[in-house]
């Protein structure tokens, strides 16, 4: 069944044309990926089919009577609304029917109006929805239902849109980058509702991962064509490689042919025969075959780094508090040479907070950070480059001089640095503001690199870059010889970059994981349930861990740091069971089923404290 059908779509911008003449079409079912080049038009194709921008021609088409959803980059809201009023305000209709219900609870001696309002609630099956969108909001953290969205983050108001596109469960949803400002869990999570649900999907994303795992299908738009495949993240790849390769074969023959054929068109006489002008109309389509030539310049990483010493950086006890929410306790730890850390953990546990004290941006509340004295920063921060009126692209690199220093001595101006970063020298007198948002990151980390660092930072670096310059900054990063910390929920870029793992579990705690995401992600997905462990406990552990010798074999340590990994999760489940009981309808088969669960979850409790307290004697012996 067919959802959307685009046709012969082109949009320009001046002299500028993003896409030409592209027609593709959404069916039931589907889950597709929509992939180019920053600044090729995947967000105004977006646009386009949604309603929110016009084509310079071409049509857009949808199946009549079916619902569609579109998360932006940027949504709006009414910031007058508390979160639960925003998502009543849309036009679905057992939202309306679960929104009287919960009104005529607030007026229980209005019986009539109760009555009718649960009868709704039985008419339109609306029970699970109400469990399913309450489910929704608190996975994407948005629980406190009264909050007004005037004092929510971007983050936040992110997650709002997404959740208000997840509950209105429409026919086809079309999502920009929907794991942006999404932490880990709430993206495998979001894996995970996608793989179940009958949705339609068609999105542009540049999280590889969620690519392998979530679409089925691949749109690309390259050279100005579109390119369809049928598989995933890792079939696309292999597919292109081989479609790219045929091309630059076939461009190889033509240019042979074209040799040939224009040796045959200098000698011809004047007069020619209907044969030949046969031959001499096909000659104008070998020499534009022959003369095709793939744009695949890539951003070039080749910048100097200053030395680096033999003293790093060093937290001696550092302990940080917003009120009675911990960030820090005691922390301690020593970097070494050409260390890469990757930094994982819910949002509102403390990673900025980290990252700001690291580059004394931000003071502990007491301990030491000392920084060794050849240590310079490169922070590649979430909020991006910083837009002057008028200001041009040129403009920001000059403002760090007209000469950039290269490896052993050279240098290059200014726009030759912003031509590896692929800016054209008609692109560098465009004015900031006019860039895509993967545009303006692309020129944020080339104000970053420029100035030289031995120690990057960089905070959700791959948020908007596309995935052929995603795939070169990897390797640069491999290639660094400096200190690198990753704050990131892209878990392809992260598995490729980093050697272990700074786990910020929230309460202060911070547990310091022996390898990359998808090691952390298979260790802890074979660990048991555990219940939390009194405060105390925690900073026994935490001293456990930082810096000592252990009396533990190798997979004791390892079961041992790792024990409290499950504490969240167990707390969420087990509220999710006592809530159940609040549940004044359920029947004497759906309680005894339920105690059955929470006593399972009472008995690894125990089991796992015994052996928690089992390995902890052990390192006191």
């Amino acid at each position: 069944m067919n959802y959307l059908t685009v046709d012969n779509l082109s949009k320009s911008y001046g002299e500028h044309s993003l896409f030409q003449d592209i027609s593709f079409s959404v069916h039931k079912d589907q889950k597709i990926a929509f992939v180019a080049k920053n600044g090729t038009g995947k967000t105004s194709i977006l646009n386009i089919i949604s309603g929110n921008d016009q084509a310079d021609s071409g049509t857009v088409t949808y199946r009549k009577g079916i619902t569609v959803s579109f998360l932006s980059q940027d949504p709006t809201f009414d910031n007058a609304l508390t979160v639960e009023e925003t998502i009543f305000a849309s036009d679905n209709a057992i939202l309306k029917v679960i929104n009287n219900y919960e009104k005529a609870l607030l007026n229980p001696d209005d019986s009539e109006a109760y009555q009718a309002a649960f009868d709704a609630m039985e008419q339109h099956e609306a029970w699970d929805f109400e469990t399913l969108y309450k489910q929704i909001l608190f996975k994407l953290k948005l629980d406190d239902l009264n909050q007004k969205v005037s004092v929510l983050s971007g983050g936040q108001k992110k997650r709002l849109a997404l959740a208000n596109a997840l509950i209105n469960k429409p026919d086809l949803l079309i999502l920009d980058e929907p794991t942006n400002h999404l932490d880990l869990e709430m993206i495998e999570w979001l894996e995970t509702f996608f793989a179940k649900e009958n949705i339609t999907l068609f999105m542009v994303t540049h999280d590889r991962f969620f690519l392998e795992r979530v679409c089925t299908e691949i749109i690309e738009l390259d050279e100005g064509q579109l390119y369809n495949y049928k598989g995933n993240y890792s079939y696309y790849l292999e597919k292109r490689e081989a479609r790219i390769e045929n091309e630059a074969a076939e461009t190889g023959k033509a240019k042979q042919l074209f040799k040939k054929e224009l040796a045959w068109m200098r000698k011809q006489p004047k007069a020619r025969t209907t044969k030949s002008k046969s031959r001499i109309d096909d000659f104008a389509d070998i020499k534009h075959r022959a003369h095709q030539r793939r744009n695949d310049h890539e951003v070039q990483l080749e910048l100097n780094m200053e030395r680096l010493g033999s003293k790093i950086l060093e937290f001696h006890n550092v302990t940080k508090a917003f009120k009675d929410k911990s960030i820090l306790d005691g922390f301690d730890y020593t970097f070494k040479k050409g260390e890469r850390v990757g930094i994982i953990g819910k949002n509102g546990t403390g990673k900025t907070t980290f990252l700001n004290i690291l580059t004394e941006t931000a003071q502990p509340d007491s301990g030491k950070v000392i920084k060794g004295d050849t240590i310079k920063f490169g922070y590649y921060t979430q909020n991006g480059i910083t837009i002057k009126p008028e200001q041009k692209v040129i403009d920001v690199i000059r403002e760090f001089g007209d000469y950039i220093p290269l490896k052993k001595g050279r240098q290059i101006s200014a726009q030759q640095l912003l031509e590896r970063f692929l800016f054209s020298r008609k692109k560098q007198y465009d004015f900031v503001e006019k860039l895509s948002g993967g545009e303006r990151k692309r020129l944020y980390l080339c104000t970053v690199l420029i100035q030289n660092p031995n120690f990057l930072i960089l905070d959700e670096p791959t948020n908007d870059l596309d995935i052929v310059t995603l795939n070169v900054l990897e390797s640069f990063l491999l290639d660094f010889p400096g200190c690198i910390i990753v704050v990131s929920h892209d878990r392809y870029f992260m598995d490729k970059v980093i050697d272990h793992l700074f786990v910020f579990r929230g309460e202060g705690v911070i547990e310091d994981f022996p390898g990359n995401y998808s090691d952390y992600r298979t260790y802890e997905d074979s660990q048991p349930i555990v219940t939390k462990i009194d405060k105390e406990d925690k900073k026994d552990t935490k001293s456990i861990k930082q810096n000592e010798t252990s009396k533990l074999s190798y997979n004791e340590e390892k079961e041992l740091k790792n024990i409290e990994s499950k504490l969240n999760t167990l707390a969420y489940d087990k509220k999710e069971i006592e809530n159940k009981f609040n549940n004044p309808d359920l029947s004497q088969e759906a309680i005894n089923a339920l105690s059955e669960d929470l006593q399972k979850i009472i008995d690894t409790i125990a089991s796992k404290e015994e052996r928690w307290f089992e390995l902890s004697s052990k390192l006191e012996q």
